[in-house]
């Protein structure tokens, strides 16, 4: 549970208005990708959200890579990690997502990537503030 939130402070920090701002949102910063945010499921307590990059595929068209669903319980202060939903193209998310047997190993190494990514996209600057 510390992990969870862990992430959530830190999710807070790069989307500080998410019970209360927009669905889609949208970072950019000099050094890295566009960053993605959209917001389903929102109600009081609770949201469903997917954080990606987007990038041109010469065959697919649009990819989103890597394309995480989390779930973000705001009177827990919490955020896990429910999956991604396209793990095809990178092996180590493949491995973090099916390489272990027990589903706990499974849900703690989601919700590790999403700390290290979270960390990454806060040292790169990106804010996804409503507006």
């Amino acid at each position: 549970m510390v992990l969870y939130e862990a992430n959530f402070i830190k999710l807070n920090q790069l989307a500080p208005d998410l019970q209360s701002g927009s669905e889609q949102r949208i970072s950019k910063v000099r050094n890295d990708c566009d960053l993605h945010l959209s917001l389903a499921d929102k109600t009081k307590y609770t949201c469903s959200l997917r954080l990606t990059y987007y990038f041109d595929d010469e065959i697919k068209g649009r990819v989103a890579e890597p394309d995480l669903l989390a779930k973000v319980y705001f009177d827990a202060r919490m955020v896990e990690v429910k999956g991604w939903t396209n793990v095809r193209r990178h092996r180590a998310l493949r491995v973090l997502d099916t390489g272990y047997g027990r589903p706990l190993d499974v849900c703690w190494s989601r919700n590790i990537m999403l700390g290290k990514w979270l960390d990454f996209l806060l040292d790169q600057g990106h804010l996804l503030a409503s507006g």
